[in-house]
């Protein structure tokens, strides 16, 4: 599948890795529909650097913790673009639960949005897709979905609910749509780590260093127009941890 004239839906695709993949699919020539929630300065800005650069967006506002905005997302994309091409599940939340203290506002939060309403988004679009005869749908899942790390036990779940979905899908939609999820490493490290979390995260991979957004964009990109013959799986972009 070719980026340039693609439609494209983003979750999430204001802000930190999401704004990455956004600005180089853009570049490749996709027409962006991209949703955030809360961002409004950073869509604003975002959008200001995609026109200047000659691409195409479109944003929409809204909580996907509100499963029917979730499903009315996919939707609005397919009522004003006539076609579904490339769904990317990266909307999600991350903070840290210690043991002991989970309480259910919390397991329910994280859970709502990072698996919920990508699962919801994922059946609309691929649904369409189906219908087109054509489709990919990318999810952005974790490390922590396959090894999950003792302070982030209900994030870590949501990751692996990811994984399982993933390949779930792939099964469910063959043979015309293909589904996939990259498992970023240490790339934009949380600004509230301490600087002995940080060492912790980087030491733990086999390149010793930190990874960038933009890593995780030209990934995206690869599944989207690099090859048409993957899906079900999970593509580590961690610099080595899964295999440490």
């Amino acid at each position: 599948m070719q980026l340039k004239d693609c439609v494209v839906l983003i979750t999430g695709g204001v802000t930190r890795v999401g704004r990455m993949i956004t600005l180089e699919l853009a570049k490749s020539g996709a027409e962006m529909f991209c949703h955030y929630n809360k961002s409004e300065r950073d869509a604003r800005s975002l959008k200001k650097e995609v026109e200047q650069m000659g691409g195409s967006i479109h944003l929409f506002q809204g909580d996907l913790s509100d499963i029917s905005f979730a499903e009315k997302l996919v939707d609005m994309v397919f009522d004003r673009a006539k076609r579904v091409d490339v769904l990317i599940n990266n909307a999600a939340l991350f903070f840290k639960t210690p043991f002991g203290s989970i309480s259910e506002e919390q397991w329910d939060r994280l859970f709502t949005l990072n698996l919920k309403a990508a699962f919801f988004c994922a059946q609309k679009a691929g649904q369409y897709m189906v219908r087109q005869g054509k489709g990919k749908i990318i999810n952005i899942a974790d490390p922590s979905g396959e090894s999950p790390w003792p302070s982030f036990i209900p994030y870590g779940l949501t990751k692996a609910g990811i994984i399982a979905m993933t390949k779930g899908l792939a099964k469910a939609l063959a043979p015309d749509v293909q589904v996939n999820c990259i498992n970023p490493g240490p790339v934009l490290i949380p600004e509230n780590y301490t600087e002995k979390e940080r060492k912790r995260a980087i030491e733990n991979t086999l390149l010793k260093r930190e990874g960038s957004a933009q890593d995780i964009a030209v990934t995206v990109k690869f599944l989207v127009e690099g090859s048409d013959y993957i899906t079900g799986a999970v593509v580590n972009v961690d610099g080595g941890r899964a295999v440490r």
